[in-house]
């Protein structure tokens, strides 16, 4: 009985492991691009909100590329700090796409 408790608890911090992976870093910068192409043409950004959003976008994007080459791949804490740069970036998003202005 000890032992079957312990290899429930060994399985359950496992999983809770694997589910507090960050998610694929690329794969979100490519989906908040996205995001800033969708408010660019359905109105909701303006020419220098969609300028301003780009640049930091690009900005973020040399940064991960620079993490990744100087390590051979992001570290955990790299992509902790890159999580929340881009939790940020998506606020912004966010912020500018509902503030209700207009080209």
């Amino acid at each position: 009985m000890k032992h079957l408790t312990w290899f429930a608890t060994a399985l359950l911090g496992a999983g809770l492991l694997v589910a507090q992976a960050p998610p694929n870093v690329k794969a979100r910068q490519e989906r908040q691009d996205a995001r800033i192409e969708k408010g660019k043409a359905d109105g909701s950004l303006t020419d220098a909100e969609a300028k301003k959003l780009e640049a930091r976008d690009k900005a973020l994007d040399e940064k991960i590329r620079r993490d990744r080459k100087d390590g051979g791949g992001l570290s955990v804490k790299e992509r902790r700090r890159i999580q929340k740069l881009q939790n940020k970036e998506s606020k912004r998003i966010e912020k500018q796409r509902h503030d209700k202005q207009t080209k």
